[in-house]
């Protein structure tokens, strides 16, 4: 049990001081590169068990077995995403030229949209101006301002983005090495130098392994899954690039409630307006029967009931940890909310803190 703080001598208070000053300087210098770190972290963590397999079949020998488990990622994790991206890329300057060149044109869609409303929906539009093409082409020609705007700015750091993300990709593949090989030590260590009794900290480092887990497995992958989904009933239904549409579907699919249904339900509104019936009543019965039931069958396949987080908890975990962290932020918001859930319900049943 350690000493209350009170019972520390100088000694020991200019140490913990200084510890705690050395701890933060190199959380600063990790900064730049925090989120290779923390794929680094979390793709141990999932590929943990697939290395302790091939360290037995390899007869103990650590650096093969981590070399083999970290070509295993990179064959079933980085180079499928590198190829999506690229197809990605590709797909949305083809849809940027489709649009600039007329073959897409908006305006029109606009138009058919707005012929087949009821008379009182044009009345309500026509009361916040929505229903002039020309305040809607003023608005879409400010949008596409700001946009060119963006994107010149990512273009001319596009050789310096590439670099960055080269060094991160290194970085966290040399770091991920050496966390599959050395991680059960480390995790000891860490385990041991945490302040806390033995009982608090096993289930502190169980409750972790398992979030991160939970919410890569369970929220990740089924997302992945609806946008798979997603993609290939929009590439059935011939909509315009259905890899661009799977990804957005993939990453809104990680929001409860609404989800994909912001991509499909307007596509799905669009063919019934116009005129296209069958398309639209396709698109609705698989994107509710199919997509909207992956989430219920697959994530308690994957995760198990125990560790679900309350919908309206993942949704804005997810939201705020975007605004904070960026794409991580779609694991790390979850990561820590499911975290703090966790450290509430240990402190709850701890019985020393509600000694009466």
């Amino acid at each position: 049990m350690n000493p209350p703080a009170s019972q520390y001598t100088l000694q020991q208070k200019v140490f913990l001081f200084l510890l705690a000053i050395v701890t933060i300087g190199f959380g600063w210098i990790l900064m730049p590169y925090a989120g290779a770190v923390f794929w680094g972290v979390v793709l141990a963590i999932l590929f943990i068990p697939l290395y302790r397999r091939l360290l037995r079949a390899t007869g103990q020998k650590a650096n093969l077995a981590a070399l083999l488990t970290l070509a295993s990622i990179v064959v079933m994790v980085i180079i499928p995403v590198a190829l999506i991206s690229a197809s990605l890329v590709q797909q949305a300057v083809g849809i940027y030229n489709m649009v600039g060149s007329g073959h897409i044109d908006f305006g029109q869609y606009f138009r058919q949209i707005i012929a087949v409303l009821p008379d009182w929906v044009v009345s309500l539009l026509e009361r916040f101006d929505l229903t002039s093409m020309a305040t809607l082409q003023q608005k879409l020609s400010s949008f596409a301002a700001q946009a060119s705007q963006v994107a010149a700015k990512y273009t001319l750091n596009l050789a310096s983005n590439t670099f960055d993300f080269l060094v991160s990709m290194t970085i966290m593949l040399y770091l991920l090495f050496f966390l599959l090989r050395d991680g059960h030590s480390l995790a000891g260590r860490i385990r041991t130098a945490v302040p806390l009794s033995r009982k608090y900290k096993q289930r502190l480092f169980s409750n972790f392994t398992t979030v991160i887990r939970a919410t890569v497995k369970g929220n990740v992958l089924v997302a992945m899954a609806q946008g798979a989904l997603g993609g290939l009933i929009f590439w059935i239904l011939h909509v315009q690039a259905p890899l661009l549409w799977a990804v957005v579907m993939a990453f809104l699919s990680l929001l409860p409630a609404i989800g994909a249904a912001i991509v499909w339900a307007p596509v799905a509104v669009y063919f019934l307006v116009t005129g296209a019936v069958w398309q639209g009543v396709v698109l609705i019965l698989f994107c509710v029967f199919v997509i909207g039931l992956v989430d219920n069958v697959l994530r308690p396949i994957l995760v198990g009931k125990d560790t679900k987080l309350p919908d309206y908890v993942v949704l804005l975990s997810t939201v705020g940890g975007m605004a904070l962290f960026g794409l991580n932020g779609f694991v790390i918001g979850p990561v820590v909310a499911a975290l703090f859930v966790a450290s509430w319900d240990l402190f709850s049943t701890a019985e020393e803190f509600h000694q009466e």
